[in-house]
């Protein structure tokens, strides 16, 4: 049996391999000055968009745009809220926002960071410390990071882990740039003090093994992330490549099948939204950016494009219309 610390979005938890969830809110769209040379298009965070006034995507939780903004006021009122709670022996919710009403459903499975709501490099990097460390604790085999606009296909992100051992040095992700960034690095071996290194953009989704994570440990661990972090200056997703292929020396799994907001997701199209391991959507700014699937909902209802994603992969479920006219 295989555990998974997911980061994100669970759509089913009774497949076999007990998936642990982490459900984040409250990141925020970075301005240019956070954007670092090599990142300034893959390394902002994919979540802060404002999304209250939407029905979000199943099982996902909303973020307001100002600094102390509910990030979950649609979390509570999704009919497809019974799905993540029947998953909480083995969910966490992240946050940075102390919601009452959700903390009596979720108890200590919601977890409060507090680190700041503000859209910053150290906010950012804050988040993941917390939530690598939280992985450490959980003694579970797989890290997957996804953000909470993704549409999480489990039983693809299943099938893929499955060609890899959780005690094998696992990273694996899609880079949103074509090219390796460079970070300004302590003085190498070689005399160098740059580092090149490919990073698995954090708003597509990415998985580390638990052997790799462990490795992890010297730059991530208790508080070491954030320092690790502040020492090239870089975002939370751009700081784990860092560490996994600059410093450990592991190379990154290329995949496709991740996806973030970034990309002209309209070119997913019928059959090819159903081989995917993670979806997104774009934000206010773009909101025609969307998979294309045949229309269960309409537009208004179901502007994601991802209750009819999960109505076609799970037809029974009872707010879907195949199960309404059984």
């Amino acid at each position: 049996t295989k555990n998974i610390l997911l980061h994100g979005i669970l759509i089913e938890c009774s497949i076999g391999l007990d998936p642990v969830c982490f459900f984040s809110g409250a990141r925020r769209e970075r301005g240019p000055a956070d954007s670092p040379k090599g990142c300034d298009k893959s390394c902002r965070a994919y979540v802060g968009r404002d999304k209250s006034s939407k029905i979000g995507p199943p099982l996902s939780c909303a973020s307001g745009k100002g600094v102390g903004a509910n990030p979950l006021v649609l979390f509570r009122n999704l009919p497809e809220i019974k799905y993540f709670f029947s998953c909480l022996p083995q969910t966490f919710i992240f946050t940075d926002w102390e919601d009452q009403e959700l903390r009596h459903r979720a108890g200590d499975h919601m977890i409060n960071t507090n680190c700041s709501a503000v859209h910053t490099r150290q906010a950012l990097c804050c988040k993941m410390s917390v939530e690598y460390d939280k992985f450490l604790e959980s003694g579970q085999k797989w890290f997957c990071h996804v953000d909470d606009d993704n549409y999480v296909n489990l039983q693809n992100l299943l099938h893929l882990l499955s060609a890899f051992s959780h005690n094998q040095d696992v990273y694996v992700g899609r880079p949103s740039l074509d090219h390796p960034i460079e970070a300004v690095d302590h003085v190498r071996n070689d005399g160098s003090t740059t580092v090149k290194f490919w990073f698995a953009t954090g708003g597509a989704g990415f998985c580390i093994s638990r052997g790799l994570a462990l490795k992890m440990s010297p730059w991530a661990s208790l508080g070491s992330f954030i320092s690790t972090a502040d020492r090239i200056r870089l975002p939370d997703d751009c700081t784990v490549g860092y560490i996994i292929e600059g410093l450990l020396e592991v190379k990154m799994h290329h995949s496709p099948l991740f996806h973030s907001h970034l990309e002209n997701l309209q070119r997913l199209r019928g059959e090819m939204v159903f081989k995917q391991v993670t979806l997104s959507y774009g934000g206010p700014e773009n909101r025609h950016n969307v998979v294309s699937v045949g229309e269960m909902f309409s537009v208004q209802q179901d502007p994601t494009r991802f209750r009819s994603v999960h109505c076609v992969l799970y037809p029974d479920t009872a707010w879907c219309p195949t199960a309404t006219m059984k």
